[in-house]
This record gives C-alpha cells, structure tokens and sequence, in this order.
C-alpha cells in the first residue's frame, strides 16, 4: 500500500472518531508521547502513523480511565468538586442539550489534569527506575497488572453507570 492508500485509510479512521474520542483520548495520547519522550528515558512515538494513532488512543484512554477513577473521586472526596445527582443529570440533559457538550468539556479538563499527573508519575517511576534495577526488571508484569485494574475498575464503574442510566429512564 501505497502512501495515499495509507493516507486514505487514516482520514477514514480520523472521520469516524468523535470530539470526545478525539478531545479525550487521541490529543491527551499524543501530547502524553511527546512530552514523555521528552522529559523520560521512554520513547512512545511511532513512526508508523496508524500504528501511532492506535497507541496513541490507547495511552488516551488509559489517562482518561485514570482520570475518571483516581483524579475525579479524590476531587470530590476533598470536596473540589460536587457532581449533580445522576437522575438530575439525565433529566436534566433532556430539557437542555447544551449540558451534554459542557459535561464533555468537563470530562476533557478531567482527562488533561489527569494527563499531568501520569506525565508526573512517569518521571518519578523513571527516576525509581534508575536506582532500583529490580523495578526496571519487573516492568514487563508491572504494566500488564496496572492496566488490568484500570480497565477492570473502568468496566465496574461504566456497568454501574449504564445501569443508573437504565433505573433513571423507567
């Protein structure tokens, strides 16, 4: 294949994604890359594009999973933040649809405070890395283990929200 079929195949992926996806999971994805390779030993950038944006969207995601389990309960458990009752939320978002395009607003400054924090804990795991040779030994379990409870975690709290949402329409 050819550039242009490579390019052709890019724009359809591009063209299907949503600004949530793309506000959410790809930007945070790849401006995490960029600056991790640049402030850690790590390099996360891709010469192949497609393979790229596929990571890309997965580091995305992973931050923004990050973000929705870790970031936003401490907020709301130090009281930074206070969410509406969900059922309010629902109601609410039929009556006006602007609330949907502000609560994804919110969820792009969740996922971006939460990109920070994993550029933050990147370079301190780095820095750990470099005096405990054990550590950078044990990275290929480490990962796999961490993602697993996120996205485990992630799984949880998506099935509890499907279900308030279905509760809330019956």
């Amino acid at each position: 294949m050819g550039n242009d079929g490579k390019r052709t195949g890019m724009k359809e992926i591009l063209d299907k994604l949503t600004s949530y996806n793309l506000f959410n999971y790809l930007l945070p994805g790849v401006i995490f890359s960029i600056i991790a390779t640049e402030v850690t030993e790590y390099n996360f950038i891709q010469e192949n594009i497609v393979i790229g944006a596929f990571l890309y969207y997965f580091i995305g995601m992973t931050i923004s999973r990050i973000g929705s389990l870790v970031i936003e309960p401490t907020l709301k458990k130090i009281g930074f933040i206070i969410f509406a009752d969900y059922k309010d939320f629902v109601s609410a978002t039929e009556k006006d649809n602007k609330i949907e395009i502000l609560s994804e607003a919110n969820n792009t400054y969740r996922t971006f405070v939460s990109m920070i924090f994993n550029l933050l804990v990147l370079k301190g795991y780095n820095l750990l890395e470099l005096k405990l040779s054990w550590l950078r030994d044990s990275q290929p379990i480490i990962m796999p283990i961490i993602l697993l409870i996120i996205f485990l975690l992630a799984y949880r709290k998506q099935t509890i929200y499907v279900t308030k949402r279905i509760k809330s329409n019956l």
